[in-house]
């Protein structure tokens, strides 16, 4: 029988607290096939939209980013933790569950009419997502496609994501 991406992921339950089913990918890296498997099915995601780069958040989306940009033959833009950017960067905070976070893209990454897809290994609050939209945004760029590699529905991301054309290759009911 035929594997599926969520055959890859290892799921460790109680972590990092108990009650908690911890979704990991490195199941899916670890494997050739699994990420070769992964890539293909963001791939299939894409299919019939128009768009001129791909940007990504740090880390994992970087690691699933590259690969897409290489086989379509798109641009990749790095969103990255403050002060990791060399260049003249524009920045945007947002609350995490203890605390805020600083994710920051360089000013000349996006041009007034630029078509974005917005990717990231997953979808959870939606705050991650939602920040590197609005940098986007601001920079003139228009996201046509939010896409990840796994989201938990039960994080009720997609509510903060309303609006946007969002995609997941895998996506599990809790948290």
């Amino acid at each position: 029988m035929k594997k599926k991406v969520e055959d890859y992921i290892i799921t460790i339950p109680d972590f990092p607290e108990p009650g908690i089913m911890f979704r990991d990918i490195t199941g899916i890296l670890e494997s050739a096939d699994g990420l070769k498997l992964a890539i293909d099915e963001m791939v299939k995601l894409l299919k019939g939209v128009e768009f001129d780069a791909i940007a990504g958040a740090e880390s994992r989306g970087f690691m699933l980013g590259m690969p897409l940009s290489y086989l379509l033959n798109k641009p990749f833009i790095p969103i990255r933790k403050a002060g990791k950017l060399p260049r003249e960067t524009v920045s945007e905070s947002y609350d995490l569950e203890y605390g805020k976070a600083t994710i920051e893209i360089h000013r000349s990454s996006v041009k007034p009419g630029d078509r974005i897809v917005l990717l990231d290994d997953l979808i959870a609050t939606g705050g991650t997502m939602k920040a590197s939209i609005n940098l986007i945004e601001r920079l003139g760029g228009k996201v046509v496609k939010v896409l990840a590699l796994m989201e938990l529905k039960g994080l009720k991301g997609r509510e903060v994501l309303k609006g946007y054309d969002v995609a997941s290759v895998v996506a599990y009911d809790g948290k």
